[in-house]
């Protein structure tokens, strides 16, 4: 990257730069709750990625349950949610989407309808291990960590014995898609999946440096990116998703103030499954009404499981 030569040319640097470094690293939210604020028994788990690295997890057993969801989270998250009521993540993705994300909710809701739950922090998130650098690189490294949990389950018999369900969200069901291209054979006893907020990189950068008046600098950026990372954001998550062909469900905010809904219908068309749907959440273009949608109103997502894990 040049070396600007004025002060606007500095900041308008510094701001190319911030975009781009959003994308390729990691910041770490914290888990600020548990299973138990729900009155929840679970177990800590840990176990290794398909690369090694030690992935973090709750275990929310439901006696006599022979069912269970798998469920994953959006970049900067973790299991627990996002901590974005208090800076400094408060302030990452504009107005409106600053409010408290508490999947704990979502769990209690699954083990109420009759379900275990396994829920995981990826790598560099949460209380997962550190890798690569910190590094993002467009789902390459976390799709790793689903095939990590995939392996998990199927050496746990009590596990591998359960008819299972996916709940992946944003940047969990893009790496889910990529992992899923990467090694089909991992997920043959995944019996459906749900897969709300699909986003790709691209499409998002252009989103949010558009809202932010630098909508002519989105290539710099891209280049910024590649300069820190060696990767590119062109790949989109319509690339994989050809290879998911497990029943599939999926929702979204249609006029997302950090996505456009063209992004969420490519990757929907592309989805190889013969049984799959979408709906959208209208009248609003806050990001965090999709996640927080199934807490709010869990039905819909509650029939998809429950029509595919008879």
């Amino acid at each position: 990257m040049a070396t600007p030569s004025s002060t606007a040319d500095q900041q308008l640097a510094a701001a190319i730069n911030a975009f781009a470094e959003g994308l390729a690293y990691v910041k770490r939210s914290p888990v600020l709750r548990t299973p138990a604020d729900e009155g929840l028994g679970y177990q800590e788990l840990t176990y290794p990625s398909s690369d090694g690295v030690p992935l973090e997890a709750w275990y929310i057993p439901h006696e006599g349950s022979d069912k269970l969801i798998v469920s994953m989270h959006a970049f900067g998250f973790n299991r627990y949610g996002f901590a974005s009521h208090i800076e400094p993540w408060k302030s990452m993705y504009g107005p409106g989407n600053d409010t408290e994300i508490n999947f704990i909710k979502d769990y209690k809701i699954l083990y109420d309808a009759g379900y275990n739950v396994l829920a995981f922090d990826f790598r560099n998130h949460g209380l997962s291990g550190a890798a690569n650098g910190g590094l993002s690189l467009n789902n390459t490294f976390e799709a790793r960590d689903v095939i990590g949990t995939m392996t998990y389950i199927r050496s746990r018999p009590d596990l591998a014995a359960m008819d299972l369900g996916l709940f992946t969200r944003c940047m969990g069901s893009s790496a889910t898609f990529r992992a899923i291209h990467t090694d089909p054979h991992a997920f043959t006893d995944v019996r459906c999946l749900v897969a709300p907020l699909l986003l790709s990189p691209r499409p998002f950068l252009e989103t949010v440096m558009e809202s932010a008046g630098l909508a002519e600098h989105v290539d710099a950026a891209e280049r910024r990116y590649h300069e820190l990372t060696g990767g590119d954001l062109n790949t989109r998550t319509s690339a994989w998703a050809p290879a998911v062909t497990m029943p599939t469900l999926t929702y979204a905010v249609r006029n997302d103030s950090i996505l456009k809904a063209g992004d969420v219908e490519e990757s929907y068309a592309a989805i190889g499954s013969n049984d799959k749907d979408i709906f959208w959440i209208e009248d609003t273009t806050r990001r965090w009404d999709g996640y927080q949608w199934f807490q709010n109103h869990p039905q819909r997502i509650l029939d998809w499981f429950a029509t595919h894990l008879k």
